[in-house]
């Protein structure tokens, strides 16, 4: 795919357990690069995962504690930078989030390094966008951090538009990697048909369940439509961000949490015994929530399943403006029972199976996505 040698990436990550993670390192080795990781390691998912590449460990950090963040922050850049002959020999670094691109930045500068420096932003932290001394701080420190960087890629156009342009005037080179299944290892055979399902609707919330919003939409769903609907939960719970989780699943007959599952093994058997699934994310609504692209609109569109958005957000004019499904518009539990209870059937496997007469690569990352990024970020770097 391209004229110049096998790349030397170093990849700073803030879970290594991370399942977008842990993709986006194996596609980058599968197209023959050499690839070692500095990572964090977070406790609440993929516990049990190691590592199939050479990593460095750094430390253990938690979700939303901002205070022990910091210090970890510290702590790893002095460790980083002992890996100096690394660091010199890379021709890339990428860095996962605000946190991991401050290591990174740092310890390039300690060892001397020269390789070019390219911040991947998976999502705008709401410590970002305050009006507060603290937020101003970070968007000041970021800026800092921006300037010294080759290249930003981001999940979304709408935290290009809406945040690193018009917030912080950010005018440099970017890239695009949307949240589609990756390309960096096998996937499971595609389902061909669509077949109509019989008995209660089957409404679907899988991946990360951390968005309290959207927990007590659907509990009240639940309630408001009893046999008409099911809600099957799959993946894994943030109870910090949703406490009523378990609460709401005992108290009602028509939510079922069936648990963690296995990217991507698993994704055909999800989508395939839903008839719809719950895509957007409510958690920080106006910033963004509004302006990211979930995992799932890409996973449910592949399996041939539609989704359900809000009108207005990025996920939703992507969902109306693709022809991935439906929206409401706006995040309301009568508005969401109406919109199911006009929807026969026959809309439902219709839209489905068109989305499975599509070709894969509308859903999946191809190989050639993440190499020309590597690719433009050499070249200018040469």
């Amino acid at each position: 795919m391209t004229d110049l040698p096998p790349t030397r990436i170093e990849v700073f990550g803030f879970d290594v357990a991370e399942i977008s993670q842990i993709r986006r390192i194996r596609a980058m080795r599968d197209l023959g690069h050499e690839v070692h990781s500095f990572t964090m390691r977070r406790t609440n998912m993929n516990a049990d995962f190691t590592p199939d590449w050479p990593d460095t460990h750094l430390y253990v950090t938690d979700n939303e504690k901002l205070a022990r963040r910091a210090a970890v922050v510290a702590a790893a850049i002095v460790k980083t930078a002992r890996h100096r002959a690394r660091l010199r020999d890379a021709d890339v670094i990428f860095a996962r989030n605000l946190d991991m691109l401050a290591i990174a930045w740092a310890a390039r500068a300690l060892t001397g390094a020269r390789a070019p420096l390219v911040y991947e932003c998976l999502d705008i932290h709401g410590a970002l966008t305050g009006q507060g001394i603290k937020s101003r701080a970070m968007r000041a420190a970021e800026r800092r951090l921006l300037a010294g960087c080759a290249m930003l890629v981001v999940s979304s156009p709408g935290f290009i538009q809406h945040y690193f342009e018009t917030v912080q005037g950010y005018s440099g080179p970017w890239a695009i990697w949307e949240n589609k299944l990756a390309a960096g290892g096998p996937l499971p055979d595609r389902p061909v048909t669509r077949v109509p399902s019989k008995g209660p609707l089957r409404l679907g919330w899988v991946g990360t369940i951390r968005c309290a919003p959207s927990l007590e939409l659907l509990t009240a769903l639940a309630r408001a439509m009893g046999d008409a609907v099911e809600i099957h939960v799959h993946g894994i719970v943030h109870h910090h961000a949703a406490p009523g989780f378990d609460a709401a699943v005992a108290a009602h007959e028509n939510i079922f949490y069936h648990g963690e599952y296995a990217y991507p093994d698993d994704l055909a058997r999800i989508y395939g015994g839903l008839d719809l699934v719950w895509a957007q994310d409510l958690w920080q609504p106006g910033e963004n929530s509004d302006w990211l692209l979930p995992n799932r609109i890409y996973e449910a569109s592949w399996a041939g399943c539609p989704s359900l958005a809000v009108a207005g957000t990025e996920t939703g004019c992507r969902v109306a403006d693709d022809g991935l499904g439906w929206t409401i518009d706006y995040p309301d539990p009568a508005l969401l029972q109406n919109l199911l209870q006009s929807l026969t059937r026959e809309d439902v496997t219709r839209r489905g199976q068109a989305l499975l007469d599509r070709p894969e690569g509308d859903f999946v990352q191809m190989p050639e996505d993440v190499q020309a990024v590597i690719t433009k970020v050499r070249e200018g770097a040469a």
